[in-house]
């Protein structure tokens, strides 16, 4: 789940199973109520309906966290700036976990690395802000933690092909989902 309008779909199919919804939040829920395996056969099924799956296997679930505390983190507006701009201090402290591990279990089934999914989730809400308009580049560059507006430039063409003043001029250029954010293509 990566937006409200989702969170409240999920809720509501939980809902109607007859299950207690106690919280929602983006790729969680947590319910009480009867979890006994049929009726989370019924929960995997009405989450496919709506174009959502179960998560059951713990190597997953925890890629899932790491993406949605990468999401959290880009998303802020006041980014964290741990030591020369990593993210893995806060990534390690937001699951609990070994950043190591951690790396080392999303490059394996992710086929990228944290940190180029960091950078891949920034540009796409460069994208976003510039097509908001509401920004300058420079006040995108300091809300998203770049060092310089020159290395935002520098990032987001390499990613893009495209320079910030470009795209912007294009603006046909759709956004992807958040959930379909990958490296290009070498």
């Amino acid at each position: 789940m990566v937006c409200n309008r989702c969170v409240k779909v999920v809720s509501e199919e939980l809902q109607q199973l007859g299950l207690d919804v106690r919280s929602i939040s983006l790729g969680e829920a947590v319910v009480a109520g009867n979890t006994e395996e049929g009726m989370l056969r019924k929960v995997k099924g009405a989450l496919e309906r709506n174009g959502f799956e179960l998560i059951e296997d713990k190597r997953i679930k925890t890629i899932e966290q790491i993406k949605l505390a990468v999401l959290r983190l880009v998303r802020s507006e006041a980014p964290e700036s741990d030591s020369g701009g990593k993210y893995s201090n806060y990534i390690a402290r937001e699951l609990g976990q070994d950043y190591q591990g951690l790396s080392t279990l999303f490059s394996s089934m992710e086929s990228v690395t944290i940190e180029q999914y960091v950078i891949l989730q920034k540009i796409e809400r460069v994208k976003e802000l510039l097509k908001y308009g509401e920004l300058t580049l420079s006040e995108i560059s300091y809300t998203l933690g770049y060092s310089s507006v020159q290395h935002l430039s520098n990032q987001f063409k390499k990613v893009t092909g495209l320079t910030p003043s470009r795209f912007k001029k294009l603006m046909e250029n759709s956004r992807k989902p958040l959930d379909k954010v990958t490296p290009p293509s070498r």
